[in-house]
């Protein structure tokens, strides 16, 4: 059992009740105890939080705002096969469908669905890390894992972390702000700070993967064109029981030295038989941002 003290009106108290009949919810004066199960209380929490922010925002609370926010929440909460039928991997925390937009975001997912290890390459804008993302959010949602790790190599795009001010973690942190805003957009703020707290969602950098073996783990490697051979093959026999692994990254945005080859170009060339592993490779017909975007790459492909 978990307990968890908010403070909001009463007036929601029945509504969520008898959404939550597992839980029991007890007022006390201005405040709100909640009992019962991790995953429920964080479904309670999330609507509760919505709806402070929608006071504070417009001065009220109706009874339909409630319903809207418990509706909301159950519907992030369907089951895997509800939503398949719709291509939706998962809904987002504004109750957005998260889905793949393009055939090469619809073929990554059925690779991901059929391996346990896939690389997928593409350029700036494909949507490969961020469908990546909702994959892994999507098998710690359903308990497929029990633990979600996205790393990336902390290689200094023509910066250098040494001049970047704070320690190690805050030095780092920007390399893997894209992260960040992805999980935001799928995990709402509190439920997110309890994973993260519980260490049950990972974000640390390359270096920080020696010597693990991640076991019933859904592990991302993002920008894995910037790792050395040596780090691409110490994380790939990171992979335990039970795991699956995406790697992402862009061969047209290498930041190693000149001279330095890239794992994740070696990694390709030596794996792409090696069955149970797939491969897909994104191009600027699958950018999904703002339009000029996919000119500029194209513009830059016609010039190399």
């Amino acid at each position: 059992m978990i307990e968890k003290i908010i403070t909001i009106e009463n007036k929601t108290i029945d509504t969520l009740a008898t959404a939550f009949p597992k839980s029991r919810i007890v007022s006390r004066g201005n405040e709100i105890v909640i009992r019962g199960s991790s995953e429920e209380l964080l479904q309670i929490d999330d609507i509760l939080q919505a709806l402070i922010e929608h006071y504070h925002k417009y001065g009220k609370v109706t009874s339909e705002n409630v319903q809207t926010c418990i509706a909301r929440e159950q519907q992030m909460m369907l089951p895997e096969h509800n939503a398949a039928s719709e291509g939706i991997i998962l809904y987002g925390t504004k109750g957005t469908p998260i889905k793949p937009k393009t055939v090469n975001q619809k073929k990554l997912v059925e690779l991901v669905r059929e391996n346990d290890l896939v690389f997928a390459l593409g350029p700036a804008g494909t949507g490969k890390t961020y469908i990546s993302v909702a994959l892994a959010v999507r098998a710690l949602k359903n308990k497929q894992v029990k633990k979600l790790i996205i790393t990336r190599p902390a290689v200094e795009a023509g910066e250098n972390l040494g001049f970047l001010p704070g320690d190690l973690k805050e030095k780092i942190d920007p390399y893997l702000r894209p992260i960040y805003d992805a999980l935001h957009d799928m995990i709402p703020f509190e439920k997110l700070r309890y994973y993260m707290e519980r260490e049950i969602i990972e974000i640390a950098p390359l270096a920080y993967m020696r010597g693990r073996t991640l076991n019933n783990a859904f592990i991302l490697l993002d920008e894995a064109q910037n790792t050395t051979p040596m780090q691409m093959k110490m994380f790939l026999t990171r992979m335990g029981p039970e795991s699956k692994m995406i790697v992402t990254g862009d061969a047209t945005q290498i930041d190693l030295p000149i001279k330095q080859r890239s794992g994740l170009e070696e990694s390709i060339r030596i794996l792409r038989d090696v069955k149970g592993i797939g491969m897909i490779e994104l191009n600027e017909k699958d950018v999904v941002r703002h339009r000029l975007v996919k000119d500029i790459i194209e513009a830059y492909n016609k010039n190399q």
